[in-house]
């Protein structure tokens, strides 16, 4: 019988925690049921009081509330176990990137939720990007030709405040490295426009929060694409002040491309062969979604989609799995060991 609300949980009620319950807490479609943290409620400065709260999940199980889906918004290295039990406890998850830390952890998930014939949602929301899509448009029809090479930067800030405000941002176990927390979600993308990777060289290196982070904050990764063509990764946290940049340059036998802006937000460059770029008018410097995180909502109507109508998943368990053992080899590649320095 269709349900003509779906019922969610969220387990973690930090930052992006709080995104998830303001998304579901906002969609007619949706019911937030239950919430979940270990710390006092109190501390969590929230706003819907009247919200069944646990402050673990064997307590929320225990209370039998009608739940189908459990958003898991936790430290990076609890969301294998999290949704594991949570999968176990016959409840659809939504995970926020990284699926798990660990390649043999996310094939965990995969094969419980398998067994249990439960949905993994993955939270790769940069795939909604109205001018990534665009890109990916051109990539398809072939437009840019054979591909040579593919660079992306992304430079960004994270100060020593943003660490403190977070214990749990900086620590090995629990963090589990720049690109799992920062950058992922360009790895993602790297990985839903082009495919996989092979041969990787990566030099990391740790310039300016060596008391604060247990990891590298900056690194250069290069590597072929097995369909070919050359790829360079090139990331920091240590850019002063601000953020810098984020971008994405593609160079084609027939053409190339600069995605760039804080947000990969704006067309920076396009010289194609017989290509118009103002025909096409891809969403350029798209306001409402400069904010990459505000596409959680298509996230969470994916969810509902599915349950509802049947409709296919977005971003699944396995684009999560191919993020966490993308990055888990690139961090294997490392020819660099800057903590011995």
């Amino acid at each position: 019988m269709k349900k003509n609300k779906i019922n969610f949980a969220v387990v973690g009620c930090g930052r992006i925690g709080k995104k998830h319950i303001d998304l579901i807490e906002n969609n007619p479609r949706c019911n937030l049921v239950a919430l979940i943290d270990t710390r006092d409620k109190k501390l969590l400065d929230m706003k819907f009081h009247n919200i069944p709260f646990f402050n673990n999940l064997d307590m929320f199980f225990k209370s039998n509330l009608d739940v189908d889906v459990v958003n898991i918004a936790t430290p990076n290295g609890l969301h294998s176990l999290h949704a594991i039990k949570c999968l176990e406890n016959n409840k659809h998850v939504v995970v926020e990137k990284p699926l798990a830390l660990l390649k043999v952890d996310a094939e965990k998930i995969i094969h419980k939720s398998i067994e249990l014939k439960k949905h993994v949602f993955i939270v790769m929301q940069n795939r909604y990007s109205p001018l990534l899509i665009w890109l990916r448009k051109i990539l398809e029809d072939r437009i840019l030709g054979e591909i040579f090479i593919v660079q992306v930067n992304c430079f960004w800030n994270r100060n020593e405040k943003y660490y403190k405000n977070h214990p749990w941002h900086g620590k090995k176990d629990l963090d589990g490295g720049t690109l799992f927390t920062q950058f992922s979600h360009f790895i993602d993308i790297i990985y839903w426009l082009f495919g996989d990777i092979e041969n990787i060289v990566t030099k990391l290196y740790n310039f300016n929060h060596r008391k604060i982070i247990e990891f590298e904050d900056s690194g250069s990764v290069l590597f072929d694409f097995c369909k070919g063509g050359l790829g360079i990764i090139n990331y920091t946290t240590s850019v002063w002040g601000k953020n810098l940049e984020s971008s994405m340059t593609v160079i084609g036998k027939k053409g190339s491309i600069k995605i760039s802006g804080q947000y990969m937000d704006k067309v920076e460059f396009c010289n194609i062969i017989n290509y118009d770029l103002t025909e096409t008018n891809p969403p350029n410097n798209f306001s409402k979604y400069k904010v990459s995180v505000q596409n959680h909502m298509h996230v969470i109507n994916n969810v509902i989609d599915v349950l509802q109508n049947g409709a296919e998943i977005n971003t699944n368990a396995l684009a999560g799995l191919k993020v966490t053992e993308i990055i888990e080899k690139i961090y294997k590649a490392n020819s660099n060991d800057y903590e011995k320095k």
